[in-house]
């Protein structure tokens, strides 16, 4: 399991073409890149890289050449089968459909249509794509599993688009800031919406620099070369550092989240395990039900989703579309969670997963997978209660018991961060 985390400086600004160049300068293979970009976009463009200075820092430029004359506006409905549609990678897919449906769940908003028939405009050409794909390509060649962003600089002024003269920053990116920590930081739309749309659905958190064990960075330049202030975006990636990863903050960390919430009274009851699991593969941190009764004596449930600032959004979009509901209620909290780690433990020929939780590297307590022994359980035609009870003896005969030291277990880089 890859635990490598990239924290995004966008105190610069940030766009998709800035991104990506910053992931290819820390180490992303551009042929790795152009091939899944080319399965969403076959024979359509061509990436190109080139080192150029940026108010005297050296950078590296992501170029889209265009390869074919037609740049139509095209809808999210359309992108979306493309992308479904094309053979990559499941990361890749993934991290791509969040993007866009952010994005033009964002649009949605400002335009005043559903998101579906969202046309892209300055975002929509193949080269924008191209951007958001590439992007999620990259951290799938450098096997970044979380990311986080710095204080997001917009900007400030005027621009011309499609529409007219718009403030900055545009609407869109001003609809896709909501829940993230942002600041003018100079003149000029300094946060394209597609730069915008990759770092709120990507990252999980806004952060300084967070404790890292540093493996490489990565810096990608914008097209204007600003007097005075570098138009660039770094990406520094590394392993969470070891004192952070073992649990040194204790429990005194919380994380912002948010929470959605609806009530329900005339969907299927027999729908609801597959809303509950579309919401938790969308992102969702978790989701539950909670039987109510409404007016006039209603049987109804109340579904909560409990999600992160970056997946927000896409899940409220979601949660209309998987259910009856006409109105989702949102309350920011604060949520404090134990640091993680997996282990494998071997029961009855097989292996089964082990969830630790701990503090301060002391592990609090240590849960078998239940899917893996169910699985487990199944292949051997035994009863998944007998295996249950041999995985829980399996993982004190590990010694993942209350009190073990963690570094006794195991070596940091295995250490994954909350989510």
């Amino acid at each position: 399991m890859s635990t490598l985390h990239a924290w995004i400086d966008a105190s610069g600004g940030v766009a998709g073409d800035m991104l990506l160049g910053a992931l290819i300068d820390a180490g992303a293979r551009l042929p790795a890149v152009q091939s899944v970009v080319e399965a969403v976009l076959p024979a359509t463009v061509r990436l190109e890289t080139r080192t150029v200075q940026r108010a005297g820092m050296r950078a590296t430029k992501l170029d889209v050449r265009t390869l074919v004359a037609d740049h139509p506006h095209r809808t999210w409905r359309t992108i979306r089968t493309r992308i479904e549609e094309a053979d990559i990678p499941a990361g890749v897919r993934d991290r791509s459909l969040a993007t866009f449906a952010r994005l033009a769940d964002a649009e949605g908003r400002v335009h005043g249509v559903a998101p579906d028939e969202v046309h892209f405009h300055e975002v929509g050409a193949w080269d924008s794509i191209a951007d958001v794909v590439g992007t999620c390509a990259a951290l799938e060649d450098l096997r970044v599993a979380s990311l986080s962003v710095s204080t997001i600089a917009l900007g400030s002024g005027r621009i011309r688009a499609a529409h007219g003269e718009i403030p900055v920053p545009v609407p869109a990116v001003l609809a896709l800031s909501e829940g993230w920590s942002v600041t003018s930081g100079g003149d000029g739309e300094l946060a394209t919406p597609t730069g915008m749309a990759l770092v709120t659905a990507l990252a999980t958190r806004s952060e300084d620099l967070p404790a890292l064990r540093v493996g490489a960075v990565g810096i990608g330049a914008g097209t204007r070369d600003t007097p005075g202030r570098p138009n660039v975006v770094r990406v520094v990636l590394g392993l969470p550092d070891a004192s952070t990863a073992n649990g040194s903050t204790g429990t005194d960390a919380s994380t912002r989240m948010w929470v959605l919430e609806t009530n329900v009274d005339d969907l299927d009851p027999r729908v609801w395990p597959t809303v509950l699991a579309a919401l938790l593969e969308a992102g969702a941190a978790d989701a539950w039900l909670v039987p109510i009764v409404m007016k006039k004596g209603r049987p109804a449930h109340t579904l909560a989703v409990l999600a992160d600032a970056g997946h927000r959004a896409a899940l409220r979009t979601l949660v209309f579309a998987l259910t009856s509901t006409i109105g989702v209620r949102e309350v920011e909290v604060a949520r404090t969670a134990l640091d993680r780690l997996t282990r494998t433990v071997p029961v009855a020929g097989g292996a089964v997963r082990v969830k630790v939780a701990h503090v301060d590297g002391v592990v609090v307590h240590a849960t078998p997978e239940f899917d893996d022994v169910a699985a487990l359980a199944d292949s051997a035609g035994v009863p998944v209660r007998g295996l249950l009870a041999s995985a829980v003896a399996a993982v004190e005969h590990a010694g993942l018991v209350p009190g073990a030291r963690v570094a006794d277990l195991v070596d940091a880089d295995e250490v994954v961060a909350p989510t």
